[in-house]
């Protein structure tokens, strides 16, 4: 299981803390949704996940003024005793002093923002499903061409770098070379991001390691970029069958996603970085409703008609 510090949370969403007194550098977040306890303050705890944000908006802020004091305090130091990460108030709503006591005594931070209820959560979880999601790291090439992500893959030496580095010089961007760190973030979409400690660099062989932002700058890389096409580099083998009409596609699989895969065999002689580039922009065209291959087999399909039509007369 992943989990995030409570510190990242707060400085991400620029959060105020109102209880500074509590050591909050052991407090950590593992799950991606947050809760409103409306429930909760009404005094049912089944089911209640604790593990989760807990926000507090206008309308539990509103009954909480409603009940007597005595029995708002127990209700809220009975939400406290499950151990919540923290407790987040919206539309900048007033903590008393009383309440922020109670939380200092418990261990349990409270913080404060001044965006809507909605919005807040939304965005929380948002980025919480990115830093929570499930993750993977593969060797391979992470690129951005035309807009779409291009993971070219392949044996060592094959020449991966050399063609990101030939993509980079025709204005396309590098997110990370030699390893991919891949995240799934919903069911249909694959972040790609570079290690920290290799962002930016290519490891050229003969040459060594080059950093491509200090060379090329800030226009030729890019941090995160969605995985929306594979590239398998391999060895041509003269015993090998190729797809030579792509009227199926073929897929391959990170982390329970499918993703179209294209296996290029490599010879002396051919051009990677364009080869990259026309796959990039025929998986864009697919995208928007033409097949390249599917147009071509319905000509010939109709010439074939046509033909035995007029022999037929």
């Amino acid at each position: 299981m992943y989990t995030v510090q409570l510190s990242k949370l707060i400085e991400k969403m620029n959060l105020e803390n109102v209880t500074p007194d509590i050591d909050i550098r052991h407090i950590k977040l593992c799950q991606p949704d947050v809760n409103r306890p409306a429930l909760q303050l009404a005094g049912f705890f089944d089911y209640f996940d604790s593990e989760r944000v807990q926000v507090i908006g206008h309308v539990e802020y509103a009954y909480m003024q409603k009940m007597e004091k005595d029995h708002g305090h127990g209700i809220m130091s009975r939400l406290m005793d499950y151990k919540v990460p923290c407790i987040v108030f919206c539309r900048n709503i007033e903590v008393t002093p009383e309440l922020i006591q109670m939380a200092t005594e418990k261990g349990v931070p409270i913080l404060r923002t001044g965006k809507t209820t909605s919005s807040f959560m939304a965005e929380v979880i948002r980025w919480l499903n990115v830093e929570l999601a499930p993750r993977i790291s593969i060797h391979g090439v992470l690129v951005d061409v035309y807009g779409e992500g291009i993971l070219i893959m392949g044996e060592s030496g094959i020449g991966k770098s050399e063609a990101a580095l030939e993509l980079i010089k025709r204005g396309h961007r590098l997110v990370t070379d030699d390893v991919v760190e891949i995240k799934k973030v919903s069911d249909d979409t694959l972040i790609g991001t570079a290690p920290d400690i290799t962002r930016h660099f290519i490891e050229l062989r003969g040459i060594g390691i080059i950093d491509v932002k200090t060379l090329f700058g800030v226009e030729s890389v890019k941090n995160t970029q969605s995985i929306d096409l594979v590239i398998k580099l391999e060895e041509w083998n003269k015993d090998q069958e190729y797809d030579r009409l792509g009227l199926e596609e073929q897929y391959t699989e990170f982390l329970g996603n499918k993703v179209v895969c294209h296996s290029i065999p490599i010879r002396p002689g051919r051009n990677l970085a364009i080869i990259c580039e026309s796959a990039a922009v025929n998986y864009r065209q697919k995208k928007m409703g033409y097949n390249a291959a599917q147009e071509l087999y319905n000509r010939v399909t109709n010439n074939l008609m046509k033909k035995a039509k007029q022999e037929e007369e």
